[in-house]
Parts: C-alpha cells; structure tokens; sequence
C-alpha cells in the first residue's frame, strides 16, 4: 500500500478482524511492509490471553 494521497483521512485505511477477537485492525505505518501476514491486534492476542 502507498500513502501517497494520504491527506490525514484515516477513514480510507484499510481494516481487517483480528483472528483472536475480532476486533477490527486499522492499517499502521509499522505493519507497511507484512500488512498481508498481520493476524492479531496486539501481543495478548497473539499469546492467546485475549478475553
């Protein structure tokens, strides 16, 4: 994904659900480049510890 006509408009972001909550995930700056492979919203999910 490319940001270049990104104006602040966190709206057009793309979403997804986390596989542990469901939670929905919104696209950050650091998961750029593996946004493919990123399945939970945080470590505690990833852990298994989400209630």
């Amino acid at each position: 994904m490319t940001l270049q006509g990104f104006k602040g408009n966190k709206q057009s972001l793309p979403r997804k659900p986390c596989a542990a909550c469901g939670r929905d995930m919104v696209w950050r700056k650091s998961w750029a480049k593996n946004w493919a492979e990123v399945k939970f919203c945080s470590d505690a999910c990833r852990k298994g510890k989400h209630a």
